[in-house]
């Protein structure tokens, strides 16, 4: 099973000014249009709680399941929205006798730092979008190491640019 990161930053590399900021009111359309297509190839998203908040949806996106990291799954509602507190590797086991076939990982900053943790991310696409925060939300909370190969530079839009790796995996 294909698992990715994909997350818009700014040129200052922060998801948002708080917890509370929507990347749906600052980042483009044309990453709006990337993170449809992609997370619609994937088939499964995965994303925090806090980070479902800001979506401010009431049902799993079109031709996506849905699932919600949460140790409170009675403080999530939606239609067809699932919750788990399962380790990574855990759902993605799950997910795979499941018959999924790709798994888009889509934040926070914890559930990302989490997941690139697990060894799991094959990739990450980064959308990187002409503003600054001087601030806020980092892609990842806390200190990760990763090597990362460099496999697309897609300009979105005449300011956009869309950075696509793979993910290097050491092994013992």
């Amino acid at each position: 099973m294909k698992v990715f990161l994909i997350a818009a930053v700014t040129a200052d590399g922060f998801m948002g000014q708080d917890i509370h900021h929507r990347s749906l009111d600052w980042r483009s359309k044309a990453d709006a249009e990337t993170f449809i297509r992609l997370t619609k190839e994937a088939g499964v998203m995965v994303m925090g709680s806090k980070t479902f908040a800001t979506f401010r949806i009431k049902r799993t996106p079109p031709e996506r399941r849905l699932i919600i990291y949460t140790r409170q799954p009675e403080n999530i509602h939606g239609d067809g929205i699932e919750t788990t507190a399962e380790e990574p590797r855990q759902l993605v086991e799950r997910l795979k006798s499941e018959g999924a076939t790709g798994l888009a990982v889509c934040g926070g900053a914890t559930i990302n730092k989490l997941f690139i943790d697990s060894g799991l991310v094959d990739e990450v696409y980064l959308t990187i979008e002409p503003i600054l925060f001087g601030q806020g939300i980092p892609v990842f909370s806390g200190e990760v190491q990763a090597n990362l190969e460099l496999l697309e530079v897609r300009n979105l839009n005449e300011n956009t640019i869309l950075l696509h790796y793979k993910v290097g995996h050491e092994t013992a």
